[in-house]
């Protein structure tokens, strides 16, 4: 497995662009939501107990955040309960309504992702790797923190490996 290091520098390699992070900021929140609501709607037994199909992502996505920060992984799974909380009654709803939202949501999502990457200039990098999905959120985490001026070290770790930010 890659460190967090490797995995955030290796795509930040696609995210250079100021105006292609920040187009981030809001196109993977609405595609991780979009996806989380998504997902609510699918109901998996397991025993006495019932989960949905978000809860068994969320934790899959935690544990893997965790092992890559503790730090970063308690952010995330914090975000991401709340991310599931909101999407509770939105897939409460009537099956269109629901479903309207929720692929409303994802487009959007990915419209304001590939707008950036026409300024990046650059495909996005989920084309390389795949584990690029799951490091998209946590790479909008690392970058505001690194704006609030947190986890110097790990950025510049992660510029070491990417290059410095264009405008």
């Amino acid at each position: 497995m890659k460190t967090l290091q490797q995995q955030l520098g290796k795509y930040g390699l696609y995210h250079r662009s100021k105006r292609n992070v920040l187009t981030h900021f809001f196109g993977i929140p609405l595609i991780v939501f979009a996806v989380i609501c998504l997902l609510a709607r699918i109901h998996i037994p397991l025993g006495e107990f019932v989960i949905n199909g978000a809860q068994l992502v969320v934790f899959a996505s935690v544990v893997y955040y965790l092992m890559l920060s503790v730090s970063l992984g308690l952010m995330m799974a914090v975000l991401l309960v709340l991310l599931s909380i909101a999407a509770a009654p939105i897939a409460q709803l009537a099956f269109s309504h629901w479903l309207l939202i929720s692929v409303g949501l994802f487009v959007l999502g990915w419209v304001l992702q590939f707008i950036g990457h026409y300024y990046e200039g650059k495909k996005p990098a989920f084309v390389d790797d795949i584990v690029g999905l799951v490091i998209g959120p946590l790479f909008v985490l690392a970058e505001l923190l690194f704006m609030l001026g947190l986890y110097k070290k790990l950025e510049h770790e992660v510029t070491e490996i990417a290059g410095p930010t264009k405008p």
